[in-house]
């Protein structure tokens, strides 16, 4: 037959497209050239696929090669398109199953020996395939574990051209080669660091669990060695473990940022950028193919900036729109990508350069002029979305003896899960289960509480000290409040505590 058809997969984002991949042999100069849409990289696939044939025994028509990638005005980047290029072209002439290549996805780049090389993204392009219909995919032997986490998928790892011709029922006697081995994986193991180490900081670890139980976003201010960093690292510990979806969509975003993956983590993610980091390393970006950022990665966890006084504020004030919307759209010439970005804010900061200012003994030597434009790193509009201000001091003693309020991990976890059993109750009825995620016109409409309950926030609200959107967020603390006490309706002493956490008393 002159013209054969396969399948591979475009990544935008996180969202897959599928493409019709069609190869014709003509009567012609002998020609391989690629339409539709493609970049350099894809672009240059014809060069890839001609040696890797040759090398493999694999007879390439010595005419001109026409490969279609359909629809033609997707725009089309990587080198994941090696496989399904190659495969397509040598069904033009090999005796292969048409039906067998047409109903499979092609996943992978060429290397010149003919080995498939581990390509990022596979896990998001195998479930791509699977919600279009299709059952069978190739991918590199290095990309195995990872794509057979996708179930109600056919999937043939394989470690050069010549294991997918014959797979597909044509004939080779090129000899096995050894597989091109995934990257080593930098990922930490998923152990939960210990709530009961914390020492003298009960107040912070009740306000740490409220952040939990309702999805809240916290700034920690205090000296240096007052155990902000501490607190924020045990934040994921004391998280719900994330379900099947949720921990399909970390493990894509990890696959995307080029880490292997082998197994579906049931721990929520915890990010860290250093206070250097720019904007496109936080928010994602990048020339050609459009990565994550620290935000997607932190998605359904915590993203925590340590020494948040030393970020740029422009690096801070890109975080505003994805914590209101919990998406990002990047925007690239020609393109555009959409991550997740449903994190918990965390951010840590000294109250000055030097870290003494205001601190019972300390000795600060910032002028003042440097203590208010390090302070203001952080914008208005970025601490009103912030739910929850700790302002903490230095632990005044180490010893553990008559700390009767000690507690653990384990305990924590229990506690957040009971409170958000309540709340998943009683937003039932709604497209929301979490506190942080009811929007502020439903706490002030169907769910208000009686006028008496929230007359400190109205008069806040009135005197200019509260925004509506800190107005809403301490409806959405006060619920959560409330749930870990076990309160079916919203009292007065809820919302005092909620204002206590905002105000940074609990210190």
């Amino acid at each position: 037959m002159s013209v054969s058809r396969t399948w591979a997969v475009a990544l935008t984002g996180l969202r897959g497209d599928l493409v019709e991949v069609e190869a014709d042999v003509s009567s012609q100069t002998p020609e391989f050239s690629i339409i539709g849409l493609a970049d350099k990289a894809l672009g240059e696939a014809g060069r890839r696929v001609r040696n890797a044939c040759a090398n493999r025994g694999l007879d390439l028509p010595k005419r001109r090669i026409t490969v279609n990638l359909s629809p033609a005005s997707l725009p089309k980047r990587g080198s994941g398109f090696d496989v399904a290029i190659a495969v397509a072209a040598l069904a033009t002439t090999s005796r292969m199953d048409a039906a067998h290549v047409a109903g499979t996805v092609h996943i992978g780049e060429l290397g010149l020996d003919g080995r498939l090389r581990p390509v990022p993204g596979v896990l998001p392009a195998v479930v791509a395939a699977h919600r279009a219909g299709l059952a069978r995919v190739v991918v590199p032997a290095a990309n195995a574990d990872e794509a057979t986490l996708v179930d109600g998928v056919e999937v043939f790892a394989a470690t050069c051209l010549a294991e997918v011709v014959r797979w597909h029922g044509g004939v080779s006697d090129a000899p096995d080669l050894a597989p091109v081995a995934a990257a080593t994986s930098s990922a930490s193991e998923d152990v939960a660091l210990e709530l009961g180490d914390v020492v003298g900081q009960p107040e912070a670890v009740d306000a740490l669990v409220v952040a939990a139980a309702g999805g809240h976003h916290v700034l920690m201010s205090g000296p240096p060695g007052a155990g902000k960093t501490m607190l924020a690292r045990r934040l994921p510990g004391i998280l719900p473990p994330l379900d099947d979806d949720a921990a399909l969509a970390v493990a894509s975003v990890r696959s995307l940022s080029g880490e292997t993956v082998t197994r579906l983590s049931r721990v929520p993610p915890f990010e860290s950028p250093h206070h250097g980091a720019t904007a496109a390393a936080l928010i994602g970006g990048g020339s050609g193919v459009i990565r994550p950022g620290a935000i997607a990665r932190a998605s359904e966890g915590v993203l925590f900036l340590d020494e948040g006084g030393e970020f740029p504020a422009s690096v801070l004030d890109a975080l505003r729109q994805p914590l209101e919307s919990g998406t990002i759209h990047l925007h690239r010439s020609g393109v555009a990508a959409t991550y997740p970005a449903r994190f918990q804010l965390v951010v840590a900061t000294n109250p000055c350069p030097c870290g003494q200012h205001g601190v019972p003994g300390g000795m600060c030597e910032c002028a003042p002029q440097a203590i208010r434009r390090y302070t203001r790193r952080l914008s208005g509009p970025l601490l009103d979305r912030i739910d929850i201000d700790l302002r903490l001091n230095r632990v005044s003693s180490a010893r553990r003896d008559g700390d009767t309020r000690s507690v653990s991990t384990a305990q924590a976890r229990e506690v957040v899960a009971s409170a958000r059993r309540r709340a998943a109750a009683r937003w039932s009825d709604t497209p929301w289960r979490r506190n942080a995620d009811v929007p502020g016109t439903w706490l002030r409409g169907p769910a208000a509480p009686s006028a008496d309950v929230v007359e400190p926030l109205d008069l806040a609200l009135r005197r200019g000290v509260l925004t509506l959107r800190g107005y809403d967020r301490l409806l959405r603390v006060a619920w959560t409040v409330a749930d870990i006490a076990g309160h079916d309706l919203l009292s007065r002493d809820d919302v005092g505590r909620a204002l206590f956490l905002r105000r940074g008393a609990a210190a």
